[in-house]
């Protein structure tokens, strides 16, 4: 049986146990006549991570329970080709011209110049930067000597990381596993290690693989967890992101409960650790409580709560945050929220503003075009701005 029919006959399986006909499924979960009849008799195609939810609400059972693959994208020709050089370099397999031995001092300074580029999303220059980190990196491990291979091998854990998260997030998943693998390989300490599993729990979110990120998350939750009479806010942060990727991947697998708990969990960390502040160990990341309130907000959105998202975004709007594009995602929520109450033109303008600020970025976001292709859908008719985004965002003619 092939992946859409299997699609189908779970939903038709569970539909007829629940005592429902297929257009009372329809009109319950807000999903059209003709998908639910498609996906049934095998003819939809791949099955959306959003559609399976919505579903599964109304089904009573998880979302993974509809879904036989993860809901992630294709990378395109284009992202491929300009990481290549950062992938062959991951792999050992770049040419590079021999510039003499390098030192811990001077690669922990080159990839301390690559940090705020990544913060401040500018993605290329970093590619630019990453196959000679890389290169360096392995070479400076192989000369260490003295005990100082700990020490490189920790330097190495965080550059591999890098790479992790910019291949999750230009969707080639297959080379963000390769790089988390020999990330974890070289952690040494639990702050390292752990900040390592936490960019794998992003990119398995990102990929839609649920009951992997879930299962993975809560059981390094359960290991990180502190005993909050003496840890420290490093710790505290630790834990509490573990928790927040457990939230997010329960409220998408439509377990509500479990989410609300791991997120009550993560604001009692984050109250424990102050303000929000960028990771010692993991600089490229952010935790504390407007972390936490983004999170929240993410959760409402898919919990089809709009009204709870424009609360939060309200609250935050406006207010300076160390991680631009954590942010950014929030504001995707914001303009998801709008479209849901039919206030398009606000929708459209985050967008542009986002845009704005952040162009690479935005550009690799479905979420982003999932969002704009909801407003023209209701629109006779496009404004300049609108065709324009539409082809920034690659949607489809």
């Amino acid at each position: 049986m092939d992946e859409a029919r299997d699609v189908g006959a779970r939903v038709r399986e569970v539909r007829k146990r629940r005592g429902l006909t297929q257009r009372e499924l329809a009109v319950s979960s807000g999903v059209s006549v003709s998908v639910v009849r498609k996906l049934e008799q095998g003819i939809y195609g791949g099955l959306r991570l959003e559609t399976a939810h919505k579903l599964a609400v109304v089904l009573r059972v998880p979302t993974s329970a509809l879904l036989t693959g993860p809901d992630a994208r294709e990378p395109d020709r284009d992202s491929v080709e300009q990481w290549d050089s950062v992938r062959r370099a991951l792999e050992g397999t770049l040419p590079v011209e021999d510039e003499g031995e390098p030192t811990f001092e001077g690669v922990s300074a080159a990839f301390a110049e690559a940090v705020p580029l990544l913060v401040e999303n500018r993605y290329a220059e970093v590619g630019v930067l990453l196959p000679g980190l890389l290169h360096d990196a392995d070479a400076l491990v192989e000369s260490s000597v003295n005990g100082s291979e700990t020490e490189a091998r920790g330097l190495r854990a965080q550059i591999r990381q890098v790479c992790a998260l910019l291949m999750s997030h230009t969707w080639q998943f297959s080379v963000a596993d390769h790089a988390i693998a020999l990330a974890v390989d070289d952690a040494s300490d639990p702050l390292t290690q752990m900040s390592v599993i936490d960019e794998q729990c992003w990119g398995l979110i990102r990929a839609g693989r649920l009951t992997e990120t879930r299962e993975l998350a809560t059981r390094w939750a359960d290991e990180a967890e502190p005993r909050m009479s003496r840890a420290g806010r490093d710790e505290l942060a630790a834990w509490g992101r573990f928790l927040l990727r457990v939230s997010t991947a329960a409220v998408r697998d439509n377990r509500p409960g479990e989410a609300r708990d791991a997120l009550r969990l993560a604001r009692m960390a984050a109250a424990g650790g102050g303000s929000d502040f960028l990771l010692p160990y993991n600089p490229w990341q952010v935790f504390g409580p407007v972390t936490v309130s983004i999170i929240q907000a993410e959760n409402a959105m898919i919990l089809d709560r709009p009204e709870v998202t424009l609360a939060i975004g309200s609250q935050l709007e406006g207010r300076p945050f160390p991680v631009s594009r954590h942010y950014h995602r929030h504001r995707l929520d914001v303009a998801h929220a709008h479209v849901a109450l039919r206030q398009y033109a606000e929708a459209v303008g985050i967008l542009q503003e986002i845009r704005g600020a952040a162009p690479e970025w935005l550009g690799q976001q479905r979420y982003a075009g999932d969002i704009l292709a909801k407003v023209i859908e209701h629109r006779r008719s496009l404004t300049v701005e609108m065709r324009e985004l539409a082809d920034f965002l690659h949607l489809a003619l």
